[in-house]
């Protein structure tokens, strides 16, 4: 637990931020939990509200006020559509740090992100026995989509259908890359990210035949970490900021243009939490989370508008495949990448690019939302397939392995023959031809 002082501290930047909100309820049509609910509690205004009152609140009840602000996705919908420019997904982190600071953990993150999330190899070496002996719980369901159910009843996995960890994690395949740049002339640092390296390591891979393709050059240190997204949005800012020094030690070692990802979460985390969750942080580490912030780019942005995209040719016989796009929120409200992933797929001419309605509205997925309320994340992440099944579509990509896994499931739960990509598995893939 926090100390009072620290609380405090906390609360005088909440409160200065909260004056912006005007309440003028625009919030209301964007958010996609509020749609669901009805419940004003549920949108930004209402928990804007809330925090105005925090301190005695906080005193009063606190779990209540917390269950109040849990029930939000993150997705950032409402910053993107607010007249006021208020930083709701900055006060909704801090605002859980009081919180957190002021009850404590559950003995469940404690566990998790305690226990193993700050333990990057210890962490590794649990997805790693958990690959091998998921059969015994699960059975395939899917086979295109790839997703598997429980064999048995389970609170935790209930009725859902989830894409299952890799055989074998991106990181025993590639435990360490250094490469100097080639054609050029871009050196680059790749951040896997967890999802990806423990369940889509296809993702990686294709990073790293495209970045080679292009003659870029890779550094790819050793037992990397979580990016601390899980820790910060739980209110752990003890473990977030063992996360953030343990990842600025490992890639500071090298000197490199940019920090890239695959993993829309894990960029937007890095360009945005962590510059204002580390401000308490000594000096260099402040200045270290700077300096890789402003370097971090979506692998997509990269290929873009850094190295350039290489035109593939298709041969007149073949006939091409129907793909889609879904923005995650992380990439197109957060940072404003939206372009640049559908020039991505569409530089392979094996498939043939068409819109779905609302390709932007959040899938419901959240992280831990979707863990804490799957009701609810299940019936935002069905208007997502409906749009989706609407495109007429084979495939469907997207940017982030978290919005991957969230319509796997939709898909998969609704016996729907598809296929989730990442763009870079499709650019990947023209390379090839």
């Amino acid at each position: 637990m926090a100390n009072m002082q620290e609380i405090a501290a906390l609360m005088r930047e909440l409160e200065d931020q909260l004056v912006v909100c005007m309440r003028c309820g625009l919030c209301q049509a964007a958010c996609p939990v509020f749609e669901q609910t009805g419940r004003e509690a549920d949108v930004a205004r209402g928990k804007l509200a809330l925090l105005d009152g925090l301190m005695q609140e906080m005193f009063n009840d606190p779990r209540g006020v917390y269950e109040r602000l849990n029930r939000c996705l993150l997705c950032g919908s409402c910053a993107a559509n607010c007249p006021s420019g208020v930083e709701v997904l900055e006060i909704f982190i801090k605002a859980r740090a009081i919180l957190t600071g002021y009850m404590g953990l559950s003995a469940a993150k404690k566990i998790l992100l305690r226990g193993m999330l700050v333990h990057p190899k210890a962490f590794d070496r649990l997805a790693e026995w958990g690959a091998r002996f998921q059969q015994i719980f699960t059975r395939p369901v899917n086979d295109l989509l790839g997703t598997s159910c429980a064999r048995f009843v389970s609170p935790l996995l209930s009725e859902r259908h989830f894409v299952p960890l890799a055989k074998t994690p991106f990181h025993s395949k590639m435990p360490y890359l250094n490469t100097d740049a080639g054609a050029s002339g871009i050196k680059v640092a790749f951040f896997v990210g967890c999802l990806i390296d423990k369940i889509f390591p296809q993702v990686a891979e294709a990073t790293i035949q495209v970045l080679k393709h292009h003659g870029v050059g890779i550094y790819l240190p050793e037992a990397q970490g979580c990016c601390g997204i899980p820790a910060a949005s739980s209110g752990d800012t003890a473990s977030f900021n063992r996360l953030v020094e343990y990842n600025l030690k490992i890639f500071e070692d090298e000197k490199f243009d940019y920090l890239v990802t695959a993993c829309a979460t894990c960029t937007s985390t890095i360009k945005e939490v962590w510059p204002v969750l580390i401000g308490k942080a000594p000096e260099d580490v402040v200045a270290g989370v700077k300096r890789i912030s402003e370097k971090t780019l979506d692998i997509n942005q990269l290929l873009v508008t850094k190295v350039g995209l290489k035109k593939i040719y298709r041969s007149t016989t073949q006939n091409p495949t129907g793909v889609t796009y879904h923005d995650p929120c992380h990439l197109k409200k957060a940072l404003g990448v939206a372009a640049e992933p559908r020039a991505v797929v569409c530089a392979n001419p094996g498939y043939d690019f068409k819109e779905m309605p609302q390709p932007d509205e959040c899938c419901g997925m959240g992280g831990s939302f979707n863990l804490q309320y799957y009701k609810i994340s299940s019936e935002i992440g069905r208007r997502k397939r409906d749009n989706i099944k609407a495109s007429g579509c084979e495939v469907v990509a997207t940017g982030c392995p978290a919005c991957m896994l969230q319509i796997s499931d939709v898909l998969s739960r609704s016996k729907d023959r598809l296929v989730v990509k990442h763009p870079i598995e499709i650019y990947a893939e023209g390379l090839n031809r």
